[in-house]
């Protein structure tokens, strides 16, 4: 073997382990990394379900659409708020902010929240008016299950990432195969290599929670522009 030919050898096996060392090539990381941040956990009181009790706990997955200097706007599905009092977001899997909502639709099952926090990472809406030809592509979806049964493991809160594919276009709704537990609902559906926003999360079938749904964000850009809410999503 020249010395050239060994040169060539070392180099490829150094560009082979830093790529996978890194996940430099892998659209699914890029994506999520880039969309996690603007992920948050929303915590709130609930009407109890014993009457001994004052309230339950509740959780849910929200997203941050827009940040300036009035705050913060955020996006999660209206029937994990409904009912809900002293609710709260936590960013950054450390700080925590309350909000207040801003604007709601039950038909939709969308929720337009604010909070007085400023300078948040902030997601950019995608679109779903084509996606009728996208049907088997990978997505994902980013939010929080079951937090509450993660920290009484002492498992500590971070963001979990699902993965599965679009199943089918349906009218209002994105179906997807990946399930939609307890706490995920509200966390933004995307395309895996694209790391565009398609969806909303929500949960529809009590009885068969494997199959997973999400409000179709151009459903969503209609909301957010009858909310008037100002801020051009």
């Amino acid at each position: 073997m020249t010395r050239s030919t060994v040169a060539l050898a070392a180099s490829l096996l150094a560009l082979a382990a830093s790529g996978c060392g890194g996940h430099s090539d892998d659209a699914f990381v890029a994506a999520a990394r880039r969309l996690r941040p603007a992920v948050v956990l929303l915590s709130m009181k609930i009407p109890p379900e014993h009457k001994k009790d004052r309230y339950d706990d509740a959780y849910a997955s929200g997203f941050v659409i827009a940040s300036g200097n009035w705050g913060s706007d955020l996006l999660t599905a209206q029937h994990a708020i409904e009912g809900a009092w002293d609710v709260r977001i936590t960013y950054a899997n450390r700080w925590s902010a309350p909000v207040r909502v801003v604007a709601s639709n039950a038909d939709l099952d969308v929720a337009l929240l604010r909070t007085p926090r400023r300078g948040l990472p902030a997601i950019a809406l995608g679109g779903s008016r084509d996606l009728h030809d996208d049907v088997g592509r990978e997505v994902g979806l980013l939010g929080y299950p079951i937090p509450d049964e993660f920290d009484d493991e002492g498992l500590g809160l971070a963001t979990s990432l699902g993965t599965g594919r679009l199943s089918s276009v349906r009218k209002n709704a994105l179906e997807v195969t990946l399930p939609v537990v307890p706490g995920e609902s509200g966390g933004p559906v995307f395309i895996a290599d694209t790391g565009e926003v398609i969806g909303v999360a929500e949960s529809r079938f009590d009885d068969e929670p494997s199959i997973g749904f999400a409000l179709p964000i151009d459903d969503v850009r209609k909301f957010l522009h009858r909310s008037d809410s100002g801020h051009g999503f």
